[in-house]
């Protein structure tokens, strides 16, 4: 099982170090490329969000934001990752330890993560229901909210555990717009969170 875990790890860093330069190679500004997830023995091909979904991302941070104390802080798109699981997010938003170490790749550690907050897209929103809700309990990720402006609902997912020898969350909770979601006793009110146009298509 050792030799697995180290082979597994192996292999992820021979793909971050990929990832890493196809994205300089590309350029940052290359939708297609710039936001390379790696889970599974794969990097994952993100296209970078469109204006909507930053939207959302937006009024999301301005509410959680002030009610965070001071040794906490909320961060933006930035790589989170877990080598010798051989995984590597990218949430939209993530509450972290505001005095985090970051990994030798300059990532977020899992460990110090307390909440993440994914906006559902419509071009791949099996990404957030499915494999990052695989991913996130494996990292030990404490909480895990889901946001759907598609059709205006939100799911809570927390408390991770490995009880049946696969790692998920033991407790879900799910919402609408309009409704008021506590997390760790923060407020975050989803009434005036926009849904996504029906005319725009699969682009947001």
């Amino acid at each position: 099982m050792y030799g697995d875990v180290m082979s597994e790890e192996t292999i992820y860093r021979h793909l971050r170090e990929f990832r890493d330069t196809f994205r300089e190679g590309f350029g940052s500004d290359t939708e297609a490329v710039r936001w390379p997830e790696i889970s599974q023995g794969q990097i994952l091909m993100m296209m970078s969000p469109k204006a909507r979904h930053q939207r959302v991302a937006h009024r999301l941070r301005t509410q959680l934001e002030p009610q965070l104390p001071a040794d906490l802080a909320l961060y933006v798109e930035t790589d989170l990752e877990d080598p010798a699981l051989g995984i590597l997010r990218v949430p939209d938003l993530v509450v972290v330890n505001a005095d985090f170490e970051p990994t030798a790749a300059d990532a977020l550690p899992p460990h110090d993560c307390h909440l993440i907050i994914e906006i559902v897209s419509r071009s791949n929103p099996a990404n957030d229901y499915e494999g990052k809700l695989r991913d996130y309990p494996l990292m030990g990720i404490p909480d895990y909210l889901i946001v759907d402006p598609r059709d205006g609902t939100a799911v809570h997912h927390w408390a991770p555990t490995n009880r049946t020898g696969t790692a998920a969350y033991d407790n879900t909770q799910h919402f609408v717009f309009g409704d008021t979601i506590t997390v760790q006793g923060w407020k975050i009110a989803t009434d005036n969170l926009p849904r996504y146009d029906e005319s725009e298509g699969s682009s947001a």
